[in-house]
């Protein structure tokens, strides 16, 4: 979750600051904004979705991170996702930091990301050329959201329920959402 922009610096200077620091930091145009921790339905749906995209995905080139990978939307604003999936090789920087080309992002919101996660964070996210994929997961109803670009242009469609699958052509399979939810009382 976010919290206000603390100040502004340069890319330069917003690398060496959150290397150092206790949390991790976005960065958007100079600004930088702290995040802060989760609740345990966040962590506990960011592992079932994991899990459940690992299984699916294991053996076929694909790369999955964690929220620790930080994503780089173009040289001026950096975000780090709840969870990123490359299909074949991932484009790093030198220290292995910085992803370039996420195929998939997934972001697990709550009352105050959601407004930022389905609109800033939605538009950075799909300036990126090579992401084909991109899901906003609610954390209190069984709800995902699933982007998909198709020819240059992005359709959203809604999957609600824990009967509900989402498909995912793009990376060959399909999720359900009973998956996503297992374990977590909604």
């Amino acid at each position: 979750m976010a919290v206000d922009s603390i100040r502004q610096m340069t890319v330069e200077e917003y690398f060496a600051f959150d290397e150092a620091s206790e949390y991790k930091n976005e960065y958007i145009d100079g600004e930088v904004f702290p995040m802060t921790g989760g609740t345990a339905y966040h962590a506990e749906i960011m592992m079932n979705l994991g899990f459940a995209l690992g299984m699916r995905l294991r053996g076929g080139g694909f790369h999955l991170y964690s929220s620790a990978m930080r994503i780089s939307v173009s040289p001026r604003r950096y975000l780090y996702a709840d969870l990123s999936i490359v299909r074949g090789e991932p484009v790093l920087d030198e220290g292995a930091i910085n992803l370039f080309n996420p195929t998939l992002v997934a972001e697990v919101i709550s009352p105050t990301t959601a407004n930022r996660d389905r609109g800033f964070k939605r538009d950075l996210y799909q300036s990126i050329p090579a992401l084909e994929v991109y899901l906003v997961i609610d954390q209190f109803k069984a709800r995902v959201e699933a982007d998909s670009r198709l020819d240059h242009t992005w359709q959203t469609q809604d999957f609600a329920g824990l009967d509900a699958i989402a498909p995912l052509p793009s990376l060959g399979c399909d999720l359900p959402l009973a998956e996503i939810y297992a374990g977590i009382e909604i």
